[in-house]
């Protein structure tokens, strides 16, 4: 039966790097397995072909991508601090294989399909928890902080950040630490059968040698391989906030005709929407950098699309901006590669991304505002307003019926 050995490294560990090629030399293994997906080791390898600005606007999904970036971010810093570059273990156990005619696994899930279950798995108390706990990450790493990074290789101090980890966002962590546990044992168990005499010699994060471990011993608690594999079907929360911000809205100026406050209310309760929502996108595309032609663009959109679920100005602000801007395909490696937080917000397709983030940000803000001040600002009682409304309003119904 074939042998499998599990290396856990530290991916910005110097002694890692080390340890790796050791275990090469003297394991001698028929095969290396490493945590790592197609993509990511052609990117590893300088071969990717890197995405358009018409591949991300398509995507949408601006978010997850910048907190991608960011989490590459301090990756990368943190690896700066200590001299080595990141994922830097997996690329010597690349090259220790590939001078020794040793065949290469590539184990790990895609990664499009991790930060898509991953962003989605995240309820919005948790993603803000996340957000705000990387920017602490980011901003203690940059004032010079020091981590010890092979402490990280300690199961103790492993178990402890797991816990931690657990605790702080459970959804993030079953997405990014037990599912990929499950699925890395999947493809070694797969090598086992495929190599029933070989030597398997398995490069991966020393967070995951643990759970790997466990499921190699124990097949059964594996989930279904396809469970781990589909892309998630997350709840569509965020198209039903859209339909219930466009009900309130119209239930709102229905109110207020059928109230007699006077269609000088209404019209004041509308150009108060398109003013509030209007400035907020504005002022949110203005402090992510965003052109003055972004900024405007999001004035005049936002209390259009803040009535339509499946459209945000975030997206027609990010047009524009890309279309001003016009990234060239070099920003995508740029941004992986940029030493500073403030010259990554240099680069143009970063500003096209953070800009459609904020925009959309302020947009929500602007809902939320309005109907926390619409009645202050219309200087009018609300339970008037509403009681008498809805009261002529079904008066008005039921004689048409």
């Amino acid at each position: 039966m074939a042998e499998i050995r599990i290396v856990g490294t530290a991916h910005v560990s110097q002694h890692s790097v080390d340890e790796v090629r050791t275990a090469i030399e003297e394991y001698k293994p028929d095969i290396v397995a490493i945590e790592l997906d197609p993509s990511r080791f052609a990117a590893l390898k300088k071969q990717a072909r890197d995405p358009t600005v018409n591949d991300v606007l398509e995507v949408k999904n601006f978010n997850s991508l910048l907190v991608q970036w960011l989490l590459a971010y301090l990756q990368r810093k943190i690896g700066f601090d200590v001299g080595v570059e990141p994922g830097a273990e997996m690329k010597a156990a690349i090259e220790e294989a590939e001078k020794r005619g040793i065949p290469i696994a590539l184990v790990d899930r895609d990664i499009r399909v991790t930060l898509l279950r991953f962003w989605n798995s995240l309820g919005i108390f948790e993603k803000i928890k996340m957000v705000w706990a990387l920017i602490v990450s980011i901003a203690e790493v940059d004032n010079g902080e020091k981590i010890d990074i092979e402490s990280l290789k300690d199961q103790d101090v492993i178990d402890m950040v797991m816990e931690e980890f657990r605790k702080f966002s459970p959804n993030g962590a079953r997405t990014l630490i037990d599912e990929r546990d499950a699925f890395i044992a999947h493809q070694l168990i797969l090598l086992k059968v495929q190599r029933p005499e070989g030597r398997v010699l398995a490069v991966v994060g020393a967070g995951h040698r643990q759970g790997i471990t466990n499921h190699l011993d124990n097949p059964a608690s594996l989930p279904p391989f396809d469970s781990l594999t589909r892309e998630p079907k997350s709840f569509p929360w965020a198209k039903i906030f859209g339909f219930v911000v466009t009900f309130l809205f119209a239930f709102l100026l229905a109110a207020i005709a059928f109230s007699g406050v006077g269609w000088n209310v209404l019209l004041y309760a509308f150009l108060f929407w398109v003013i509030i929502h209007g400035t907020l996108a504005a002022v949110f595309t203005l402090a992510a950098g965003g052109h003055p032609y972004s900024a405007l663009t999001c004035f005049c959109v936002a209390w259009m699309t803040s009535l339509n679920p499946m459209l945000h100005a975030g997206w027609i602000a990010a047009y524009v901006e890309a279309r001003v801007r016009k990234p060239p395909l070099t920003d995508f490696r740029k941004i992986y590669e940029t030493e500073s937080l403030s010259d990554m917000a240099k680069i143009p397709l970063f500003k096209v991304v953070l800009v459609a983030a904020l925009a959309n940000l302020g947009s929500i803000l602007g809902t939320i505002l309005y109907f926390i001040f619409v009645f202050p600002l219309l200087k009018i009682d609300p339970g008037y307003v509403i009681s008498t409304g809805v009261h002529n309003m079904w008066t008005w119904f039921t004689g048409l019926v």
